[in-house]
């Protein structure tokens, strides 16, 4: 039986170069599209993006104590106090749907319950401030209103519906302790491992620091000119707390469990990144599947609409900001309004990289229901956001 699986894989496999249409030109560019996209992934989110979050996620599974995460994030924790926290993270962090993934790993893997960690991946991305502020700029007030509103309801909503589901398994995974992840360590004070986070925080946040509208002079703005002096700062603050605070077997802890998350989370975004350059292409250019398809679906307030609109969104890759040229695009297209906030709670917080990686993360069942419930919730807000407009 083996051989005969065998066979049929490499039978499979020469057919598809049998058949390969090079000399179709939508073919080829979209191949084309597929390594443009993922070099420019590789040039401008795995250095600055990437890194740093796994050194986050790392440092996570190591220095900070079990103790810590069951305190605010575990299934005993105060609910309120969790979901709080959760929900507004993106706030502080704004990073994308893929950067978030080392440190959602990070906290899951420490013992954090499900549904506090889903509602902090699902609001790294979402809850984006500038990007709120550009949709609410360039779409109207009542999409970047909406769109806030959104982000920050799902996270608690989603959170709370996954929690409720795999109620019984989360019960099990903290009975059996399958969250340990390293020893848990006590050898710095509080004040010391919070300003070592705080240093590597600041560090993602403000070398990601969006750059601002054109004319604005706002605090934004501001920070934006002085962003790598602030991204210094704090990398030599971290160096010298490295250097000062600790020692040589806890630093190659440390690198070890970042290591660890690179090379199950990378290959598999990587990977993410060129399927989904092949399908739908960068910002204004085409995959293999039209874009004249996608608009022509999301005209009006329809299911269908805003149910393909959250489809595409969800599978398609955004970077941080680039969804709002996407949308001003396609509204001036014909996208109805309602399909339009569908895109924006379901596009940030998903994509084919991160739907990869989250499977290897809490596996398959946990993942294709998780990214269920965010289409599902788009659409339904797509429409109820539609026919208030109308």
């Amino acid at each position: 039986m083996k051989e005969w699986k065998k066979f049929l894989w490499v039978l499979v496999g020469f057919l598809a170069c049998f058949y390969l249409p090079v000399e179709n030109l939508r073919f080829t560019n979209a191949i084309f599209e597929a390594l443009a996209l993922v070099k420019w992934y590789a040039r401008e989110h795995v250095i600055l993006c990437l890194v740093p979050a796994f050194f986050i996620a790392g440092a996570i599974s190591v220095f900070v104590s079990q103790a810590s995460v069951m305190k605010y994030f575990g299934a005993k924790a105060n609910k309120f106090l969790s979901y709080s926290v959760a929900s507004v993270s993106g706030a502080i962090l704004a990073v994308c749907s893929c950067t978030v993934l080392p440190l959602f790993g990070g906290i899951y893997k420490r013992g954090a319950g499900l549904g506090p960690a889903i509602a902090f991946l699902y609001s790294g991305p979402a809850i984006n401030v500038l990007a709120i502020i550009m949709t609410a700029r360039i779409l109207g007030w009542h999409l970047g209103l909406a769109r806030a509103v959104g982000a920050v309801l799902f996270s608690v909503v989603i959170g709370l519906l996954m929690h409720f589901i795999f109620l019984k398994e989360e019960r099990v995974r903290h009975a059996n302790g399958d969250f340990n992840v390293g020893g848990i360590k006590e050898t710095r004070s509080l004040g010391k491992t919070t300003l070592y986070f705080a240093s590597m925080v600041a560090f993602l946040v403000f070398a990601n620091w969006g750059k601002p509208l054109e004319g604005d002079c706002g605090a934004w703005a501001l920070i934006y000119q002085y962003k790598w002096w602030i991204s210094g700062v704090s990398l030599v603050a971290l160096a010298v707390m490295i250097i000062k605070w600790f020692q040589k077997e806890e630093l190659k802890e440390w690198t070890s469990a970042s290591w660890t998350f690179a090379l199950q989370i990378l290959p598999l975004l990587l990977g993410g990144v060129l399927i989904s350059g092949f399908l739908l292409g960068r910002v204004g250019h085409e995959g293999i599947i039209p874009s004249r398809f996608v608009e022509a679906l999301v005209g009006g307030n329809s299911f269908r609409a805003n149910f393909f609109s959250s489809i595409v969104a969800a599978f398609m890759y955004f970077a941080t900001l680039t969804e709002v040229p996407i949308l001003q695009g396609l509204i001036g297209s014909g996208m109805g309004k309602g399909p339009a906030l569908a895109l924006l709670l379901a596009g940030p917080a998903l994509s084919l990289p991160n739907m990869l990686v989250l499977r290897s993360i809490m596996g398959i069942k946990k993942t294709i229901i998780y990214v269920s419930l965010v289409v599902l919730m788009a659409t339904i807000s797509g429409m109820i956001f539609g026919a208030m407009v109308n």
